[in-house]
């Protein structure tokens, strides 16, 4: 036994098996966050129950299944429920999504199953989707035009006609979204700008009658211009607002729902295999592709995602080229020195500082001290209002690019180490300079090295959270960085991210049961927004390796 541990084996063993339980552990983790966030865009069956209240009497609701436990009865609360009613030591209970808000002071409610009395799922229960106040559970009981009911549940084209108006609300609400957030804001910004060089040219004393004449010549063009897009706007959504669904609830009265309201409407309990698959998959990309509501606890992420991708390949560009000079420099210029010594050992101590250390650098230094010193030599007519003078995306990149800026520079290093001495001498010999020795040999040879510090860095500024919170992440970003405005890049905006997401929807979110599944599909998409990027510099990295193999022979 002590010559088979003095072999060394056992801690062999020892380190494979750990590297398996790890690798076991992470991959049973992505599956189940995978699952639970996925899981929650596959259509569920809408529930019709009768449960019995502590009084005798019964509760009408309809909703589905969201979460089903089973707990003890001593953790049920004893003034809302009769506990002679339940016999047995534990009791299932459903965690049943209602919707209904306006009738509802939570569309959330538990239900405990021996209290159901009746449970049916009827194929004519409807699910709406709705851009406020969130779902709608229902039967719909007719479609109506201008107040006047043109088809009633039960006529032959009556699903048919209802899609039909559906589509036409939503296409209606997406014109005019697209007009508002195009043209109506093109016009907001150009205004703003005009302002903005009536301020610039009144601080250079160059505000003359002509100048004056001429600003105001385009302000009136412009305000012109917006009465025309408005009055399009107002008649859109007028449009938009013609139809209604009359709808009973879970209280049997008929409720009127405006059809401008309206994004989608389904019949879960009346559905196949196939017809829930086609919606899984609508769902997804609606996820993916839309912009957020109701607090962020419905619709999509996709400012969040454009925002995280953004940031990161922003960073990228940043912290490449800086990394690959201090390595080459610490490397194949700087002495062997104990100068060397202590620059490499902070180096790497970089390293370990906490990422929100680097937020508040970011926020003192590039914010406050930079940002603020730029406004006043550029933007001095937009002064007070700050514009990189607070945070933003820019700030956001920069910070992170120091902060795995050490990543860098120590991967760089390695691959440079690593480059035979008699490739540098014998480029010298045949009559380059150190320079183009570095730039045409070394450096495309130490690119695969560079690569895995980008993709180390990447895998770290996606995740980052802390630091964003100071420098230029919010909640919600009513503008992306990039538009159709000059210059086209607006480095001094706010941006959404997927981390900041997840946090503030798991903890600052008001409707937490809502925000359960989110936090779930969110932290699944980072996953794969990471594993996306780094699958991308993975292919690029083989491929300079083997572009450059045969140089290392």
């Amino acid at each position: 036994m002590n010559k088979w541990f003095r072999t060394g084996k056992p801690w062999i063993w020892l380190t494979a098996g750990a590297v398996s339980v790890s690798l076991i552990a992470v991959i049973g983790l992505v599956i189940m966050i995978g699952w639970r966030g996925l899981s929650f865009f596959w259509p569920s069956a809408i529930h019709e129950m009768d449960v019995l209240q502590a009084d005798g009497s019964t509760k009408h609701i309809i909703g589905e299944v969201y979460d089903t436990e089973t707990v003890p009865t001593t953790r049920l609360p004893q003034s809302m429920i009769d506990l002679a009613q339940i016999e047995s030591e534990t009791v299932t209970r459903y965690l049943m999504k209602i919707g209904n808000r306006e009738y509802v002071p939570l569309d959330f409610t538990w239900v405990l199953e021996s209290l159901v009395s009746e449970d049916t799922t009827p194929a004519d229960l409807a699910v709406i989707e709705r851009s406020k106040d969130g779902n709608f559970y229902g039967r719909i009981t007719a479609l109506t035009e201008n107040g006047e009911v043109i088809a009633r549940q039960g006529d032959a084209d009556f699903r048919e006609l209802m899609y039909q108006r559906v589509e036409r609300a939503v296409e209606l609400n997406l014109q005019a979204m697209g007009l508002q957030e195009g043209e109506i804001s093109s016009i907001n910004y150009q205004l703003n700008e005009l302002e903005l060089e009536r301020r610039r040219l009144q601080l250079d004393d160059q505000l003359t009658e002509q100048a004056i004449a001429d600003l105001q010549a385009q302000r009136e063009q412009l305000n012109a211009d917006y009465q025309v897009y408005e009055k399009e706007l107002f008649e859109l959504r007028e449009q938009a607002q013609r139809d209604a669904l009359l709808v009973k609830d879970f209280r049997g009265e008929e409720v009127k729902v405006p059809m401008y309201r309206v994004l989608d409407v389904n019949f879960p309990n009346d559905m196949g295999f196939f017809a829930k698959l086609a919606h899984f998959f609508q769902q997804l990309g609606k996820f993916v592709s839309e912009d957020p509501r109701e607090a962020n606890t419905e619709g999509g992420v996709f400012p969040a995602i454009f925002g995280t991708v953004f940031m990161v390949l922003l960073m990228s560009v940043i912290v490449t080229p800086f990394g690959v000079v201090a390595a080459v420099y610490l490397h194949e210029y700087a002495g062997k020195n104990s100068i060397t010594k202590l620059i490499r050992i902070a180096v790497i101590n970089l390293a370990g500082v906490p990422s929100i250390v680097y937020g508040v650098f970011g926020l003192g230094f590039f914010v406050y001290m930079v940002g603020g010193s730029l406004d006043q030599i550029f933007y001095p007519e937009a002064l007070p209002n700050p514009t990189f003078g607070t945070p933003g995306v820019l700030w956001s990149a920069v910070t992170l690019a120091i902060l795995t800026l050490p990543v860098v520079i120590v991967s760089t290093e390695e691959g440079l180490a690593r480059i035979p001495s008699t490739l540098r001498e014998g480029s010298l010999a045949l009559g380059a300079t150190k320079w183009e020795t570095i730039w045409r040999i070394i450096i495309p040879m130490a690119s695969p090295a560079i690569m895995t510090g980008l993709i180390l860095a990447v895998a770290r500024a996606a995740g980052e959270v802390a630091p964003l919170m100071l420098v230029g992440v919010v909640k919600s970003a009513p503008m992306l960085p990039v538009d159709g405005n000059f210059p086209y890049f607006h480095l001094d905006r706010k941006f959404m991210h997927l981390g900041f997401h997840i946090y503030d929807v798991g903890f600052q979110s008001p409707n937490v049961e809502a925000a359960r599944p989110l936090v779930y599909a969110t932290s699944f998409l980072l996953i794969t927004v990471i594993v996306g990027l780094n699958l991308t510099a993975i292919g690029v990295r083989n491929h300079l390796r083997e572009k450059y193999r045969s140089l290392e022979h």
